[in-house]
């Protein structure tokens, strides 16, 4: 009673191919494969560890910091 039957599942996308359509499933669907294959790429790289972030082109903003007294 609790779980549903097959016919239950086929009713239910029937409803929702009605309402969406298959262009519209079709574009939602290819943009999550699209979301998915990037983060499993960006999970394979390596993030850059601490100090080479000079050897790669990158900048250092040397500033010097004064205090603001109330007087």
């Amino acid at each position: 009673m609790g779980a549903f039957s097959i016919w239950h599942w086929l009713i239910v996308l029937v409803v929702v191919l009605l309402i969406f359509g298959t262009k519209k499933l079709r574009n939602i669907g290819s943009d999550l494969g699209g979301a998915v294959k990037g983060f499993k790429q960006g999970m394979k790289e390596e993030p850059p560890k601490i100090g080479e972030g000079a050897e790669q082109g990158g900048h250092t903003i040397d500033a010097e910091v004064k205090d603001k007294q109330n007087s």
